[in-house]
């Protein structure tokens, strides 16, 4: 018949009137309801999707305004606002972001840890660039002393000195400040005194040399830096040494600065025990001196070999300053210097060297030296020493065919000046006659 159509399918099966398959009567609705399950779960990943994206932008804006906030409130536009009217000397200081800091510590990972103290811990820290850096991260924010941390970096920033660490720039946008120097190789003075590298045992042309680099930074930074900077947490901890063993004077987390019209602060008692200026402690007024005697303890360290506080000692030399005043009283000096460093060409300058110590470590401010004065006794020292070492290699006959100059060690009489910027003393002779 025309328009028939006949199913030649089995029982329960229909013909596809497209591909004359034979398909299963119930096939239909099963690809009706795949349909159906497919149109679901693609919509629910779509309306998943995009609240997953606004989740995240949501998160990105949060996360932004956080750094924005911390940012402000570390003082961030005080310090481009300053950095941009200020000289060319500010233009090395680099602002890092969050993610660049994270990224060089590793997500600040254990063991990128350099060591720990009051002030925060320090990280070792690659950039991008593969250059090894110093990250300090401190241990709390305080929203008051922003002005005079954005004033710290500043001043750090500007100064251009051998033997201070190098401050490299900063990260504000986490809670607390961070701050990026360059990296120091061999460890700090405490570990090669006290520590495992103490085997290598500096002589005395180093721990002399090493006196002289730390008097004549702390001179400067007392007298030449454009705003007079107080350390106050010297300490063998905090200073630095290089692969040529140059001392690098860090950690200026406590360090304040000195308006120009005043002479001394009152501020809450902070510094290391065992350094810390018992009239400082004592009074909470803090001026320069309070740095003089923080050196004198570490260049006692020096001499000795000895921790500046140290409970296995006799109850009334515990404290360093005592332990060497109880030896001078007694006439005993030869037994607590460092076997390391004495010798028979060497006792006056040791001698001379533990003199200044304890001129630097007098209980009041006023009986002690300034720092300029330290340096040029300390440099005064080393110069005599080479002046002796050149006039022992080369006879008085010989050295004016070499262009040294040597002077009789008698009948000469000697006024001393000192230069902090070249870390240089000036010494004025004149032979007698």
């Amino acid at each position: 018949m025309i328009g028939s159509y006949r199913c030649n399918c089995p029982s329960g099966y229909y013909s596809n009137v497209t591909t004359h398959i034979c398909m299963p009567e119930d096939s239909h609705k099963y690809f009706e309801w795949t349909r159906i399950f497919l149109g679901t779960t693609i919509g629910f990943l779509v309306i998943l999707l995009v609240a997953i994206c606004i989740k995240q932008k949501m998160k990105h804006k949060k996360n932004t305004e956080l750094r924005q906030q911390f940012f402000e409130q570390n003082g961030g536009g005080m310090l481009i606002q300053r950095l941009s009217g200020a000289g060319p000397t500010n233009v090395d200081v680099k602002i890092f972001t969050e993610e660049g800091m994270k990224e060089a510590t590793n997500n600040y990972e254990e063991s990128r840890i350099l060591g720990q103290g009051g002030q925060g811990t320090v990280y070792k820290g690659i950039l991008p660039d593969h250059s090894i850096v110093a990250i300090k991260k401190s241990r709390l924010g305080d929203s008051s002393q922003v002005e005079q941390f954005i004033n710290e970096i500043l001043v750090l920033s500007q100064i251009n000195h051998r033997n201070v660490v190098k401050l490299l720039g900063c990260c504000l946008e986490t809670e607390v400040p961070l701050l990026v120097y360059e990296f120091i190789s061999s460890g700090t003075l405490f570990d090669h005194l006290h520590s495992s590298i103490s085997d290598s045992s500096l002589k005395w042309e180093h721990r002399l040399r090493i006196a002289v680099e730390i008097a004549g930074t702390l001179a400067y930074l007392h007298s030449s830096a454009s705003i007079p900077i107080i350390h106050r947490d010297i300490k063998t901890a905090n200073i630095l040494l290089d692969e040529n063993l140059t001392a690098k004077v860090a950690d200026f987390g406590a360090s304040r600065l000195i308006p120009m019209d005043k002479e001394q602060l009152t501020t809450m008692v902070q510094g290391t025990l065992g350094y810390l200026d018992p009239e400082y402690y004592n009074t909470g007024l803090l001026n320069e001196k309070s740095d003089v005697y923080s050196f004198g303890v570490v260049l006692m360290e020096l001499l000795s070999g000895q921790k500046a506080l140290c409970f296995e000692r006799p109850h009334n030399s515990k404290h360093i300053v005592s332990y060497f005043a109880s030896a001078l009283k007694e006439n005993r000096l030869h037994e607590i210097i460092d076997g390391h460093v004495m010798n028979e060409n060497n006792q006056r300058e040791i001698q001379e060297a533990t003199r200044i110590a304890v001129e630097c470590t007098r209980v009041t401010g006023e009986e002690r030296p300034r720092m300029t004065e330290v340096a040029a006794m300390l440099e005064g020292l080393r110069a005599t020493k080479t002046k002796h070492q050149w006039s022992d290699q080369y006879p008085p006959e010989t050295a004016h065919l070499l262009g040294v100059d040597i002077l009789s060690a008698e009948g000469e009489t000697s006024s001393i000046g000192y230069d902090s910027i070249k870390n240089v003393a000036i010494l004025d002779i004149e032979a007698g006659r």
